[in-house]
């Protein structure tokens, strides 16, 4: 099947040690790793005061109440290991399905081992080993992405863990708000005092000759800049306790002090402020809104183009209407690989977008949500720390990257933020998301219970920062976080380095994947045209792809989609049934009419033969299913899909078992009813 690639099988020989493997084929590796390190375990135990002795004697081990227990536990494990049989089995690649594939061995034993230490990486105290780990991944990370991470340096980054991108995302909002409305709140609480220092102010002002939208549109730079100044232009010029009184009276203004609600009321010439985000997002940027009282009326959905990527013109025009009404933008939110399709939007163009409003006094934050595609940046990365050039990267590949995709990758360093998910293309145990800022210094402004004289960023504060995150859970939206996902990530980039050579290694072979289902769509499409038409709305730009099946003749939306939705009903996993009833497990996704432009739209219903009529935004068949258009989704994320059974490739049972499939479906005919 022509792939428009070497269609010779990819190396695989690099990778056979990473995993247990499709069919258990490193079961002796792993089983040696965890019977060593739980005796090592085991002797660390009996080594922490061994003068002790024993609290559980060797004759307990005969008691009837011991042995029942012991016999009670095993038989919940087995019921429990029975159960389990049903689960997905995700680290096959028969299963192409969600945003989750085999796990590397390196973070599974080390999840297992650190589990029975349970640190709490909340602070050090809890966590003197793996909170330290924690914020190294954080610096790996930041370092992927193009972040300065030298502490003497400005800005200097940092990242953590959470328990996910949608956690991670809230944190980026929760970050952007409190910087962004700190400047307002800093002038009250000055003139409250009757303090007004010479040259704190942007340009050299008093803060009194700053208006309000000038400092609604600092950077975050720019804010970091504003505090340090207040602090040393009081730094020995006012006593101790005038600058506690001072401190909170700048605090009482906060709009974390007041509330969301609380804040506009007050201050009623201040609009509430947007955040843009592309119409693909993710739908945790609206439960964010939401948690942090922001307001979904205030998320601004930017068009997709026929990419299904942001628009930028589009955005131009959501700005301007910002300006025109002087509403804060808090920040524009660009996705680097959507859940449902895995495009890329153009963060150069949101970057060059903040150039121009910058320059015209708008200012906004930039955050990058690659939740998905965060660690596809390892593909651009040299182990140097260097970016590859463009063609050096397309060498092995017939797509990947395009231009639009490199230079977003290129433009992230100046994202002020970063979402990225280890336990998807990290291949991390759950949960282990993570989140990366540019600027550590945004942490003065969202600590909790942190001493007064800090929160004024005291320029002659001796404490060092490294030492000030230690205390981790003062810093993040949660409190007590698992040791164990850090150890995991941790020990896996230690043996997998995030570059070209290490994970961006595992990952292109993915991306292989993708560009040779693509490229085969089109050999099917012509051997299955008096089936089914097959449409791929837009060419991947990751290792996602999706896939709309009509059947040859119909012109009707919602007679497709059921005709889809029949077709994803055998493959989609049945709790009453044994996984192994499956030949290939998939999931899906819908383009919505309300999100999808009309010259998409148009394009795609054309390619189907369907008449663009019965594409209506308020379907009048009591199933909706005329508002969306039903889509296959393929996560490749499984390095060996390109690979066996056979003489094949799992490419080519995958088509051989659809064509079975889409056959069965014509055959009974269910989806016309």
């Amino acid at each position: 099947m022509a792939s428009g690639m070497d269609d010779a099988t990819p190396d695989l020989g690099f990778i056979e040690p990473y995993f247990l493997g499709p069919a258990a084929e490193n079961d002796q590796f792993l089983e040696s790793l965890l019977v060593e390190f739980l005796r090592d375990h085991v002797y660390w135990r009996r080594n922490f005061h061994p003068d002790d002795g024993f609290r559980i004697d060797a004759g307990a081990r005969n008691r009837p109440e011991y042995l029942a227990f012991q016999a009670k536990v095993r038989a919940e494990l087995y019921k429990l290991s029975a159960k389990l049989k049903h689960a997905v089995p995700f680290f096959h690649p028969r299963y192409v399905g969600h945003m989750t594939g085999d796990l590397l061995l390196p973070g599974v034993v080390a999840k297992l081992l650190t589990t029975l230490y349970n640190p709490n990486n909340v602070s050090e105290e809890a966590a003197p080993v793996t909170l330290e780990m924690e914020l190294q991944v954080g610096e790996q990370l930041a370092r992927m992405f193009g972040y300065s991470v030298d502490p003497d340096a400005e800005p200097c980054a940092w990242g953590h863990l959470t328990g996910g991108g949608t956690v991670a995302n809230y944190e980026a909002l929760w970050n952007f708000r409190s910087v962004k409305f700190y400047g307002i709140a800093l002038q009250e609480g000055a003139r409250a005092c009757g303090l007004d220092p010479d040259g704190v102010g942007p340009g050299g002002k008093k803060l009194s000759e700053c208006s309000r939208w000038e400092l609604l549109n600092l950077s975050i730079d720019d804010t970091i800049a504003l505090r340090r100044r207040m602090a040393s232009a009081l730094h020995g010029k006012v006593t101790p306790q005038e600058f506690h009184l001072f401190s909170q009276a700048v605090r009482k203004r906060r709009l974390e002090h007041l509330g969301t609600a609380g804040f506009f009321l007050e201050h009623r010439d201040i609009a509430p402020p947007q955040v843009l985000v592309s119409a693909s997002a993710h739908y945790s940027w609206a439960k964010g809104m939401k948690a942090l009282g922001l307001g979904t009326a205030n998320l601004i959905t930017v068009a997709v183009d026929d990419h299904m990527r942001m628009d930028p013109g589009h955005l131009e025009e959501c700005l301007a209407d910002a300006l025109e009404n002087e509403v804060p933008v808090l920040a524009v939110v660009g996705m680097l690989g959507t859940t449902e399709f895995g495009t890329v939007d153009p963060i150069h163009r949101i970057v060059e977008a903040r150039e121009g409003w910058r320059a015209r006094g708008c200012d906004f934050g930039i955050h990058v949500d690659g939740a998905w595609g965060g660690y596809l940046t390892s593909v651009f990365r040299r182990p140097d720390g260097s970016f590859h050039d463009r063609e050096e990267v397309r060498e092995g590949f017939a797509h990947f990257p395009s231009e639009v995709l490199y230079d977003a990758f290129r433009a992230l360093p100046q994202a002020d933020s970063i979402t990225v998910d280890p336990h998807k293309l990290g291949y991390i145990p759950y949960p282990a998301g993570a989140f990366v800022a540019r600027n550590r210094e945004v942490v003065d402004f969202i600590a909790q219970e942190a001493a007064y004289v800090f929160d004024l960023g005291d320029a002659h504060d001796e404490v060092p920062r490294s030492q000030k995150l230690r205390n981790l859970g003062q810093y993040i939206l949660e409190g007590s976080k698992p040791g164990a996902a850090a150890a995991a990530v941790h020990v896996t980039h230690s043996v997998i380095p995030l570059d070209s050579d290490g994970l961006g290694r595992l990952l292109k072979l993915t991306v292989r994947a993708c560009e040779g289902f693509y490229d085969s769509v089109g050999t099917v499409r012509e051997r299955w045209e008096d089936r089914v038409r097959l449409c791929v709305p837009f060419e991947p730009d990751s290792n996602l792809v999706c896939l709309a099946l009509n059947p040859s003749g119909n012109t009707s939306l919602a007679v497709m989609n059921r005709f889809g939705r029949e077709v994803f009903r055998r493959m989609k996993v049945d709790a009453g049934q044994p996984v192994q009833m499956k030949t290939f497990i998939g999931s899906y996704t819908s383009l919505l009419k309300e999100n999808l432009p009309g010259s998409q739209a148009d394009r795609i219903l054309a390619s189907l033969e369907l008449d663009p009529s019965t594409f209506r935004l308020f379907p009048e068949d009591p199933r909706r299913e005329s508002d969306h258009i039903f889509l296959l989704r393929h996560t490749l994320m499984n390095p060996w899909f390109l690979s066996g059974p056979g003489k094949g490739s799992y490419l080519d049972a995958y088509w051989a078992y659809l064509g079975e499939v889409v056959d069965e479906v014509l055959e009974e005919a269910s989806y016309l009813g």
